[in-house]
């Protein structure tokens, strides 16, 4: 199906930020109900973020696994459900992770006993298609947690460079913390392709993302150190970010390794297409998070303490697009191209007839040419009010200066709908194809309900819905909307 044959509306929502579950959201009753609500009001495309095994931050963006699925979205009621666990409460006064790791190996003990052939059959499928990730991602998960969460550049020489030797030790001494990751992978992916099967039986397809760069401290490069630009003991050369932008005066220095295009060229790409491989079993469409990386990328030498002072480098372009293609056929992609874009990466996407991001918080700077503004918008685009990495509507609106404040009641005309009801309607009506609503926008939140500040560690990724904030109203105006403007 093509996503783009039609208009649609779409919300986005972390899973994490779902009702229901202790600490984040989960993919039970919640989840489903959440399927519901978007397909009552004609919303035909779910879009979140990476659903990665995170790092202590939350971040999405910064994930142990680039295939592997964060087990905290693990539903243990479905576990209940299913007679492998007796109890699927956690206590929010006690230690969250340990309490999940525990109720975990308890419904693995109960798979063990309970589970039928069918399903053991199932389980090891699972782990036989995907073992080219899955065993080093296991195996890396039962050391690290045998380190104390200590980075596999920290580990023992022979382990960090993957000596065969004490790969083996490792994996005879760990086999039950391996095994128990394969477990819970593959009740992750279990669950998942449950409640995207409900999903498209309901009309709604899951939109994904897909961050270009990869947590340092990940499986992926401990396992493929060949494909990253580090040194003979593993430490980065040069890391990833962008150059002073509208986030930050002085860039972002994300951290990130970056790849050794040559060599990844050399063998196919193969690497990317088994990551994006994965992520098909997930999703309906995906988005590529900076896209521009891949025309031309910010390096970093790994000495800075900041980004300005990087410098671009050619990425792999044409070559590597190509290569998805003769995979895959169709190349069911979004490209992120905020930011510094250029004619290149213009061509780039255009080449490739990948839909670009138009968001309208970006838009009312006062200037026609403004590309965000409405009557510059393409079809084949995804035009947001904002993106998890902006304010909410309402926040943004309340920050903005005065001149801000009347340039956008100028351009959208005097009276009609308050903020941010008035965003909402316009991103609906825009000629692109699909049109993505922040959930926080949906709901009229203020500032406060932000996702992600880029540029601040602390409090982010924790933003949560409740249900009692969803009132009839929302979902009489969104559904009204999406019938008004042709999207359901």
């Amino acid at each position: 199906m093509d996503p783009f044959e039609r208009r649609r509306a779409g919300v986005l929502l972390h899973p994490t930020s779902l009702p229901g579950g202790i600490g984040n959201g989960e993919l039970g009753a919640d989840a489903w109900r959440f399927v519901d609500f978007l397909a009552d009001c004609g919303v035909s495309l779910w879009q979140m973020l990476p659903l990665g095994p995170t790092h202590s931050d939350n971040s999405p963006y910064q994930c142990l696994s680039v295939h592997a699925g964060d087990i905290r979205l693990v539903s243990l009621q479905r576990l209940v459900e299913a007679g492998w666990l007796d109890d699927a409460g956690l206590d929010p006064g006690q230690d969250l992770q340990v309490q999940r790791k525990v109720r975990l190996v308890a419904a693995h003990n109960g798979f063990l006993r309970k589970a039928s052939a069918e399903v053991r059959a199932a389980l090891d499928e699972f782990i036989g298609r995907h073992a080219n990730w899955l065993d080093d991602f296991a195996l890396y998960q039962a050391l690290r947690d045998e380190f104390e969460g200590r980075a596999w550049f920290d580990w023992p020489q022979p382990l960090r460079d993957r000596d065969p030797d004490a790969l083996r030790e490792a994996h005879k001494r760990l086999a039950g913390a391996v095994q128990q990751v394969r477990f819970e992978q593959f009740l992750f992916f279990q669950q998942w392709t449950q409640l995207r099967r409900y999903a498209n039986d309901r009309g709604v397809l899951l939109f994904g993302d897909i961050p270009i760069f990869v947590a340092y401290d990940s499986a992926e490069v401990w396992a493929n150190r060949e494909w990253f630009q580090l040194d003979r003991e593993g430490r980065l050369k040069v890391v990833a970010g962008v150059p002073p932008d509208y986030f930050s005066a002085t860039g972002q220095r994300w951290g990130n390794p970056h790849y050794d295009w040559q060599a990844l060229a050399k063998e196919g790409y193969r690497w990317w297409l088994d990551r994006i491989r994965t992520q098909l079993e997930l999703f309906d469409l995906m988005r590529i998070d900076h896209f521009r990386g891949f025309e031309a990328y910010w390096e970093i030498d790994a000495s800075a303490e900041t980004a300005v002072d990087g410098r671009w480098v050619a990425g792999p372009g044409a070559d590597f697009f190509e290569a998805v293609r003769r995979e895959f056929g169709s190349l069911p992609l979004v490209a992120e191209d905020l930011g510094v874009i250029t004619p290149e990466v213009t061509a780039l996407r255009e080449q490739f007839g990948l839909p670009g991001m138009k968001i309208l918080q970006f838009a009312f700077d006062g200037s026609p040419d403004n590309p965000y503004l409405p009557h510059n918008h393409e079809p084949l685009s995804v035009v947001y009010t904002g993106t998890h990495d902006n304010n909410t509507t309402l926040g943004w609106y309340q920050e903005l200066a005065d001149h801000e404040r009347h340039f956008l009641h100028h351009y959208l005309g005097p009276g009609g709908d308050p903020l941010p009801w008035l965003l909402v309607r316009t991103a609906l009506a825009s000629v692109a194809r699909l049109a993505v609503l922040p959930m926080q926008d949906v709901l009229g939140l203020d500032g406060a309900h932000r996702m992600n500040t880029p540029g601040v560690t602390e409090g982010n990724w924790c933003w949560r819905f409740d249900w009692p904030q969803l009132l009839p109203e929302h979902g009489e105006r969104l559904g009204g909307w999406v019938s008004l403007y042709g999207r359901r």
